[in-house]
């Protein structure tokens, strides 16, 4: 423990059963994988980017302890609307308590709620609206396609949203990602905001879909990348919350095995799963990891976790083990 710092210390110390416990197993493992040489995912669902997650993600960026991200479109949005508009924000602690009427209320200000916290619509959304729309054009007009973290990446290190910067830009985690240009992953990306401007623009015929490329080449890319990084090293999957941002990238190791007939591929070398979720009613989300083996997905051997709580509260955690904070 000589080189872990005082979270780190304070979690080995206190946290030594049931969820607790396997808090800080999958932490060592985590680095243990690391330290092997292999490779790491990490997968956003939820609001991750809101809770400002980036404050511990940025750094796990920045110091190579991941070298891919999975996750949603709002995910990957909403850490640009943090960084340039986090002074409109609105927290509401009080939200489980309000009525439709006082929901209405907040729509009509302009404030779409997350749980406790308001985004601000004017200064967020369309804050941003006006810079990718011309990316988004400039790309068409010259014949080119990207990803819309690609996108993202552009508009960031353009410095055109610099003027608005409200938090300290370290803890930007897609700042941090398009300064090392990490591979990011959007499965459904079209499920956004900037995802439902993007096919408002469309449909009004100002840009043409083509622009901006599909999931399904989104899994095509990540099979060449798999496959290319599990050469000399395995992958892991740390994934928090559920949903898409986890179930689609988790299934290139059988598309790759199963459908490819790349029967060379390695399974995922180490997962684990930040989730409340629960297995009932036939729930992916909540899925114990022993079920992936059948899906070809994870091997016997592959050390499995899962943590049932709440990942705004766990993943910094971990993320501060990792560090040695």
């Amino acid at each position: 423990m000589q080189n872990k710092g005082p979270i780190s210390q304070f979690v080995i110390k206190h946290y030594k059963h049931f969820n607790a416990a396997t808090v800080v197993d999958a932490a060592k493992e985590y680095e243990n994988q690391l330290a092997k040489g292999n490779k790491m995912m990490i997968t956003l669902a939820g609001a991750m980017s809101t809770a400002e997650l980036g404050i511990s993600l940025a750094e796990i960026i920045r110091t190579d302890k991941v070298q891919i991200i999975s996750c949603t479109g709002a995910n990957l949005e909403e850490d640009l609307m943090n960084l340039v508009a986090h002074s409109h924000y609105k927290r509401v602690p009080e939200y489980r308590d309000l009525s439709p009427k006082q929901e209405w209320e907040l729509l009509e200000k302009g404030l779409n709620r997350v749980t406790d916290t308001c985004i601000p619509e004017e200064e967020a959304f369309r804050r941003l609206q006006k810079h990718i729309f011309k990316i988004w054009k400039d790309a068409e007009l010259k014949g080119e396609r990207f990803f819309p973290h690609e996108f993202m990446y552009k508009l960031l290190l353009s410095g055109v949203l610099e003027q608005y910067y409200e938090i300290d830009a370290e803890n930007s985690w897609m700042l941090a990602a398009a300064q090392k240009n990490l591979p990011i992953i959007v499965p459904g990306w079209e499920d956004s905001t900037m995802g439902n401007i993007f096919a408002s623009y469309c449909i009004k015929g100002e840009l043409n879909p083509r622009t901006m490329k599909s999931g399904i080449e989104y899994m095509a890319w990540l099979a060449d990348w798999y496959t290319q990084n599990t050469q000399n090293n395995g992958i892991g999957f740390f994934q928090i919350g559920g949903g898409i941002a986890g179930d689609f990238p988790i299934c290139v190791v059988p598309m790759l095995y199963q459908d490819l007939e790349r029967t060379e591929t390695p399974f995922w070398c180490y997962f684990c799963q930040i989730s409340d979720s629960t297995t009932s009613y036939g729930s992916y989300s909540g899925a114990v990891p022993n079920e992936k083996i059948t899906w070809g997905k994870l091997d016997i051997n592959t050390p499995k976790y899962i943590i049932e709580s709440d990942a705004t509260i766990v993943a910094p955690l971990i993320f501060a083990y990792l560090l040695n904070w």
